[in-house]
């Protein structure tokens, strides 16, 4: 064990190396390391991995020992040679068959946040986000920066859909939702949620409210299309009006607002919600002081660099219901990556 001052350059470098870990990550995702070994009937050599995937020989064999050393990849010499296959972590979140898939969420960190992060210190300064920095599109038009492209719309509603192949069905059974037959989902997106809601409460009518080109993405390129057990909304949550609803879902929602907004928006809600009905806020918690967890402090940088929000503690959540009107506020008390606070009108 080395000494103290040893241990804490060793931690200053790890922090100051970890971008580097990131982009081996993304790297290795996006040339499709993970699934050419998912689809391989014995391990690889480096050779054999570059030759698929048409990389040079030299910096596919750096990749692969880079990923062996994170544990995304395993390895084992067959006839004096390195051969790699995919370990447990990687089968199960790397490869894009696998139904617990993040492949997408990290394309889009990787060819989206990453870029808006490397402007932090300015977005610290200027206190909004950095779209005008990273991509030359207006900072102050939220809609126009996340979604400044259709390829872009996509590969943000697939990351949304990988979060939910995880979370949601949890996240859906913190509470007992089945004594609210009409639910709507604000900002949706592709339905990912509310499938996972639908299948806990089949007796629910389940509608996903979204902007008109969010909805057409989602009838377009998700399943099941128009007509399946998911209803979609076409509209504006700001400025058209709600659908009636005994519950209406926020999830990763609220955090991308001012309180201002988050105000004007609960309020909205509240207004059209049903007497006895109530709003599900699904969010990353800050704990009571603010100061942790790290996931989600680095969730609240992210959305001073990508949007207009933050993350929030409980209580400031608790805080915004009831301004709005609404009563009852229950936490639901899991604390993981994400929770779910419920509260009736």
């Amino acid at each position: 064990m080395g000494s103290p001052e040893d241990q804490a350059f060793g931690l200053l470098s790890e922090y100051a190396n970890g971008f580097m870990v990131s982009q081996v990550l993304f790297a290795a995702c996006d040339l499709g390391v993970f699934d050419l070994l998912a689809q391989a009937p014995e391990p690889l050599g480096a050779a054999a991995v570059a030759a698929r995937l048409g990389t040079s020989g030299h910096g596919t064999e750096l990749l692969l020992d880079a990923c062996a050393s994170l544990r995304l990849l395993a390895v084992e010499t067959q006839a004096g040679q390195a051969a790699y296959a995919n370990t447990a972590l990687s089968a199960a979140y790397l490869v894009s068959a696998s139904p617990t898939s993040q492949l997408d969420m990290l394309r889009y960190l990787g060819r989206t946040t990453y870029l808006c992060w490397a402007h932090l210190a300015e977005a610290v300064r200027q206190g909004r986000n950095q779209y005008g920095q990273a991509f030359g599109v207006p900072s102050g038009d939220l809609f126009a920066a996340v979604y400044r492209s259709e390829g872009e719309r996509l590969r943000f509603m697939r990351a949304l859909q990988d979060v939910w192949r995880v979370h949601g069905r949890r996240l859906m059974a913190t509470f007992d939702l089945s004594t609210f037959p009409v639910i709507c989902d604000l900002g949706g997106c592709s339905g990912a949620l509310a499938r996972e809601c639908l299948s806990l409460y089949p007796g629910c009518q389940v509608t996903v409210f979204d902007l008109p080109e969010v909805v057409l993405a989602a009838k377009t390129h998700f399943s099941p299309p128009e007509g399946g057990p998911i209803g979609f909304l076409a509209g504006d949550f700001f400025k058209d009006p709600l659908p009636e609803a005994d519950l209406y879902i926020l999830a990763r929602v609220l955090h991308d607002w001012t309180d201002q907004a988050c105000s004007q928006l609960l309020a909205r809600v509240h207004q059209a919600c049903r007497a006895g009905g109530g709003v599900l806020v699904v969010e990353s918690l800050l704990d009571s002081d603010g100061r942790g967890p790290l996931p989600t402090q680095l969730y609240s940088l992210n959305m001073l660099v990508q949007t207009e929000g933050r993350e929030r503690t409980p209580a400031q959540y608790h805080a915004l219901l009831a301004a709005a009107g609404f009563r009852d506020i229950q936490d639901g008390g899991t604390r993981g990556l994400y929770d779910a606070i419920l509260a009736r009108k």
